[in-house]
């Protein structure tokens, strides 16, 4: 079951069950279904907050993806920050809510075992966030 809660924000208007179906389908394209997955929607002083506590960084961050996978059956808890979704958004000259999917996938790419910290891979998650974002419009029409 996929699940959308917030912490300190307002719910982003996604729709939710589009949006599950294209998470759902990402998923599967990558050899994986989806088990138990909750994205808390939040402020950067609550992902400041998570990373210090659970990661020991002190920074502020996107999304951070905490992973349960087991098998072939993804699971975890997806923080995403939407002030740094909307400035990231300015910065990259893109929409809101382009990069707001953009981010919801990423951390899906992450439970599916793709990285993006070493040499080479922020391209390939790039690739794959890409091909991910192609298909999103199939979903919500």
């Amino acid at each position: 079951m996929i699940t959308y809660n917030t912490e300190n924000v307002p719910m982003p208007h996604i729709r939710r069950r589009d949006t599950s179906a294209w998470i759902r389908r990402v998923a599967e394209q990558h050899g994986y279904s989806v088990g138990d997955v909750a994205y808390i929607f939040c402020d950067d002083e609550k992902i400041l907050e998570v990373n210090r506590q659970y990661l020991q960084h002190d920074y502020y961050t996107d999304i951070i993806t905490f992973d349960y996978t087991e098998g072939q059956r993804i699971a975890g808890d997806i923080f995403i920050s939407l002030d740094t979704v909307a400035s990231n958004a300015e910065q990259f000259h893109t929409t809101y809510e382009q990069e707001l999917h953009r981010v919801i996938i990423h951390g899906i790419l992450h439970l599916c075992g793709i990285d993006d910290k070493g040499p080479g891979e922020r391209e390939v998650m790039e690739q794959h966030e890409n091909a991910a974002l192609s298909l999103l419009g199939r979903f919500e029409a």
